[in-house]
């Protein structure tokens, strides 16, 4: 069974979002790296006896889901902070897909932003249905709830409290909202879509 790699993500320096909070955050997303392959370790080892192990197999298939989209949530993340900011593209097609969806772009970054303000802990994600050529905005619960199956995802802003507490207290979470935009390359969304048209 192959282990998932821990990446190495190379970040500049970023508006409003202090180097410590990102190495705390870094941290984190370690650890959900360690615990998917040690659930898939343990799943694999307990499945030699699958009746006599069954609800601990159960819980842990459970836990799975949220390790592993904790992984790759933070994936999506941080590879969106590298290279440094860039500004979207209008000749793009996933510029010219948001403006067709929302009217404009500003009309999609108005939506996305009341999104992300949703009370409680999880990602605001804009996914791409490849199935009807539409996008879509969504909230996540936690790491885990809420992925649209079989969307490509393009676009997501963790809303958990640790990665902005220590930089933006929680009432500022509209201004650390304002500063993911800040930080964020474009090129990183863009080629997502590209790829899954």
């Amino acid at each position: 069974m192959s282990s998932y790699i821990q990446h190495n993500f190379s970040l500049p320096k970023l508006t409003g979002i202090s180097e410590k909070t990102n190495e705390e955050h870094l941290k984190l997303y370690a650890g959900y790296v360690k615990n998917t392959n040690e659930i898939l370790g343990s799943i694999k080892d307990l499945s030699i006896d699958p009746a006599k192990n069954a609800y601990v197999l159960g819980e842990l298939s459970r836990r799975f889901a949220f390790e592993f989209n904790g992984m790759k949530n933070h994936e999506y993340y941080f590879h969106s902070f590298e290279g440094g900011h860039t500004e979207p593209n209008i000749e793009s097609n996933l510029y010219k897909a948001i403006v067709q969806t929302w009217g404009s772009f500003d009309a999609w970054m108005e939506s996305f932003i009341l999104l992300a303000k949703t009370r409680g802990v999880g990602w605001a994600i804009l996914y791409y249905d490849k199935d009807t050529n539409q996008l879509l905005n969504t909230w996540v619960d936690e790491q885990h709830l809420g992925h649209l199956n079989s969307c490509q995802y393009i676009v997501g802003i963790d809303m958990w409290e640790h990665a902005f507490v220590a930089d933006y207290q929680p009432s500022g979470k509209a201004d650390y909202i304002k500063d993911y935009f800040a930080n964020l390359n474009w090129n990183h969304p863009e080629s997502l879509f590209e790829k899954s048209l």
